[in-house]
C-alpha cells in the first residue's frame, strides 16, 4: 500500500491538519501543528512529502526514523511537530486496514475509560468559582486553571497570595473528592518557584505543570525537595532524551503532546521511559479534534496513566470547537469526568473532510499574545 499524496489544511481557530492518501483509497488523519507557527510546520510537512510520497504507508517506525534523523539538523518543535501529524496519519491508516482501533495495534486497552479534565482559565480570577461550577455541572471530577497572569521576575507577597487564593478557591468549589491542577505556564520565576509550591501545599494540587521554563529544568531538584506536590512538565519537550534528565530529578507527571512530540509512536515511548521512574502520563492536548484522538489511543494503552487533557469549550475557540470538524462528535462524550474506549478503526474518528476543505479556505493567522511587564518589558505567557 503506497503513499499517492500528502495534503494540509489550516483549520481555525489555530490548527493544521494533514491528510495522507493511499493506492488503496485509505486515507489518513494527523493533527502536525506548532501554535502560532502553523504554516512553518505546513512548509517542513510540504518538504517531507518528497520523501513520503510512493512509499510503503505501513512503515511507520522506518519513516519516522527517517524524517526525524534523515535530514541531518533534527529536533525542535517545527520538525517534531511535522513528523507528530504524519505519524499519526499513518498510525490511522495502519488501524484502518486491519480493522482495528490503534490501541489495539499498541498492544491492547488496558482501561475501559480514561479520566480527563477541563480547563477554567486563571489568567483573571474573577469568573475563576463560576468556571469550576459549570464543569462539575457538566460531570468533570478534575480541572485545570492558570495560576497567574503575567508575573514580575520576583512577585510581591501580594502577587503570591494571589495565586494561593485561586488554589484556595478551586479546593473550596471542588471539595475533597474532586482534584485541580495548576498551570505556572512557565510564567513564575525561578525565586518564586519554590516559594509557591510550599505555600500551595494545604490546597494539595494533583499536580503544578511548568514550575519553571524547560529551559531551567535544572532547577527541579530545588523544587522537589522544597515541596511535596507533585511537578508535572512535557509540553515543550519534543522527544524521549527531554525527558531523562527532569525524570531523574524527580519529576512525576510527564506531558508529552502527540501533536509535538513526534506522534504516537515517540509519545508511546515517552510513557514506558516515565514509567521506568514510577512516574505518570497526563498528555498536554489543549488541540482539535485529530490530537485528541490519537493522543486517547496512546492513554488507552498505557498503563501508568493519570489522566487526558482535552479542550472542548477552551477559550481559544471562539467560533471553531473540535467537534466542529467530526461527522460524529459523539465519540468525545465526557460522561463523569470520563470518555469511553473508541472503537472504529485507526484513531476511531470520521473526520468531516467537507468541513475541513471549508475551513481552510478561510484559513486562520492565530499568534500567541506578547506579554509585557508595567515597565514595557517582556513577560512570558
Amino acid at each position: 500500500m503506497k503513499i499517492v499524496g500528502i495534503e494540509t489544511f489550516l483549520a481555525p481557530p489555530r490548527w493544521l491538519f494533514c491528510r495522507i492518501e493511499t493506492d488503496e483509497g485509505i486515507v489518513g488523519w494527523g493533527e502536525p501543528v506548532v501554535e502560532g507557527r502553523a504554516e512553518t510546520v505546513r512548509a517542513a510537512v510540504q518538504e517531507m512529502s518528497d520523501y513520503l510520497v510512493g512509499q510503503d504507508a505501513s512503515r511507520i517506525e522506518d519513516h519516522w526514523q527517517v524524517l526525524s534523523k534523515g535530514g541531518f539538523y533534527r529536533g525542535g518543535p517545527v520538525l517534531s511537530s511535522a513528523v507528530a501529524g504524519i505519524d499519526q496519519a499513518l498510525w490511522d491508516i495502519a488501524g484502518k486496514q486491519l480493522g482495528v482501533p490503534v490501541h489495539t495495534l499498541l498492544g491492547g486497552h488496558v482501561r475501559d475509560s480514561v479520566r480527563v479534565y477541563a480547563w477554567v482559565g486563571g489568567d483573571e480570577a474573577g469568573q475563576l468559582r463560576e468556571g469550576i461550577q459549570a464543569q462539575i455541572e457538566a460531570g468533570f471530577t478534575a480541572v485545570k486553571l492558570n495560576a497567574c497572569g503575567r508575573m514580575e521576575p520576583l512577585s510581591n507577597p501580594a502577587a503570591l497570595n494571589a495565586v494561593v487564593d485561586r488554589a484556595v478557591l478551586a479546593r473550596e468549589t471542588l471539595g475533597p473528592e474532586r482534584d485541580f491542577a495548576i498551570d505556572f505556564h512557565g510564567r513564575v520565576g525561578v525565586g518564586d518557584a519554590a516559594r509557591l509550591l510550599r505555600l500551595l501545599e494545604p490546597t494539595q494540587p494533583l499536580f503544578v505543570e511548568e514550575a519553571v521554563l524547560p529551559e531551567h529544568a535544572r532547577q527541579l531538584p530545588a523544587l522537589v525537595a522544597a515541596s511535596t506536590v507533585p511537578l508535572a512538565m512535557g509540553e515543550r519537550c519534543y522527544g524521549r532524551q527531554d525527558f531523562v534528565g527532569p525524570l531523574q530529578d524527580g519529576l512525576r507527571v510527564v506531558q508529552p503532546d502527540v501533536s509535538h512530540a513526534g506522534g504516537i509512536s515517540e509519545m508511546r515511548r515517552i510513557a514506558t521511559l516515565a514509567d521506568t521512574w514510577g512516574a505518570l502520563l497526563a498528555p498536554h492536548c489543549p488541540l482539535g479534534p485529530i490530537a485528541l484522538a490519537a493522543s486517547l489511543q496512546v492513554a488507552f494503552a498505557t498503563p501508568n496513566l493519570l489522566i487526558q487533557e482535552q479542550s472542548l469549550g477552551i477559550h481559544y475557540h471562539v467560533d471553531n470547537d473540535l467537534l466542529d470538524y467530526l461527522v460524529d462528535p459523539s465519540v468525545f462524550s465526557f460522561r463523569g469526568g470520563y470518555v469511553d474506549r473508541p472503537v472504529l478503526p485507526g484513531l476511531g474518528i470520521v473526520v468531516d473532510e467537507d468541513a475541513v476543505r471549508a475551513a481552510d479556505r478561510a484559513g486562520h493567522r492565530w499568534r500567541s499574545p506578547v506579554w509585557r511587564r508595567s515597565d514595557g518589558s517582556f513577560a512570558e505567557w
